[in-house]
């Protein structure tokens, strides 16, 4: 719901007690946006302790008396964008009382650990976006073009699973545009056409009740690979099943990222593209040139989830592709992280080098 805000009641005696505040709109209001929701709706669907209006926020904190006011405002590690702290007419009598820097700490731990009803909602999430990647894959085939794809996406998460949504802007990548990791943003719009003999990489998740999803996958656009291809995309699967097999509380996410660079490089060599031994090409970071992005990342409301790099967790590294690791935390029951593991061969990249 848009221009509410929450307020919830803690550090006193019993339980903490939630207070939603919802815009009061004037009839007219009924015309174009319909029938207007009274406080007793908001109360039932959201299960909060009470509903008032926006406007009483100035009486609300007077009759309470508060010791503190905690807002929310801090840093995303990740998008380098940081939460706006909430306001509204009248705020400026409770200066005093206003926190910024408590709050944000505490939610972001909450958020990095989920819940079991927030795991099933990302599990639903991710069972429609990979059913849509299915379809997907179905319908490619050489003729078509890259929005295409884009389009049947959205439309089978629609669909099929009324996620209006998606978590971010589809890449729908094939042949050399598989190269560019952000394929698909306005000035690279999907457009390409899909011919006998690409791959395509597609890299789309659906959004529902504000869940992220984030799945990416390669196939053959015509249903076949060649040898070559087949070749680069096991060394990519092997990668992932090797971080799988090896996920578990108290393992570094760092150390799952270079486990998936040693098997990848392990595949490249063994079908020529490179040579040598894998310790010295892990040493000199070679890894890095044919997957210079991060394994992963948290993901929860957010694709890329808060939680990242806080305060008392392994610092970001400065070496390549690692520098690209979205987080470096040890793994904890409750976290909700992607495995994306990758082989590109960026002609840029391989020109330097």
């Amino acid at each position: 719901e848009p221009d509410c805000f929450g307020c919830v009641e803690v550090g006193g005696e019993g339980a903490a007690r939630s207070t939603l505040f919802v815009p009061r709109y004037p009839e007219s209001y009924g015309v174009w946006m319909g029938v207007i929701k009274q406080p007793e709706d908001f109360k039932a669907m959201y299960a909060v302790d009470d509903v008032k209006f926006v406007d009483e926020l100035p009486t609300f904190f007077t009759d309470l008396n508060p010791s503190k006011i905690l807002r929310l405002h801090g840093l995303n590690t990740d998008s380098g964008n940081s939460s706006t702290p909430a306001t509204f007419p009248g705020i400026s009598k409770f200066t005093p009382l206003l926190d910024d820097a408590l709050l944000h700490p505490a939610l972001v731990s909450l958020r990095v650990i989920k819940t079991p009803p927030e795991i099933d909602l990302l599990r639903h999430t991710n069972r429609l976006s990979s059913a849509a990647h299915v379809a997907v894959m179905r319908l490619a085939r050489p003729g078509l073009h890259e929005y295409h794809l884009e389009a049947a996406f959205l439309h089978h998460v629609y669909f099929h699973g009324g996620a209006r949504h998606v978590a971010y802007t589809c890449i729908c990548a094939a042949a050399t545009h598989a190269a560019t990791l952000h394929y698909g943003h306005a000035a690279e719009p999907n457009a390409g056409a899909l011919r006998d003999g690409d791959i395509a990489l597609l890299d789309m998740g659906a959004e529902y009740h504000c869940y992220a999803s984030d799945i990416t996958c390669s196939f053959p656009v015509n249903g076949k690979f060649s040898p070559v291809q087949r070749q680069v995309y096991e060394a990519v699967l092997a990668a992932q099943k090797t971080v799988f097999a090896a996920m578990r509380p108290g393992v570094l996410y760092s150390d799952l990222h270079l486990a998936a660079e040693r098997e990848i490089l392990g595949g490249l060599r063994a079908a020529g593209f490179i040579a040598g031994e894998i310790s010295e090409m892990m040493a000199a970071r070679l890894g890095a040139l044919f997957m210079p992005h991060g394994l992963g990342h948290l993901m929860g409301l957010d694709t890329h989830d808060v939680g990242g790099y806080e305060e008392g967790t392994p610092a970001r590294s400065a070496e390549p592709g690692l520098k690209s690791l979205r987080t470096a935390r040890v793994l904890e029951v409750g976290m909700v992280l992607t495995v994306e593991p990758g082989c590109y061969f960026i002609e840029s990249e391989l020109r330097r080098v």
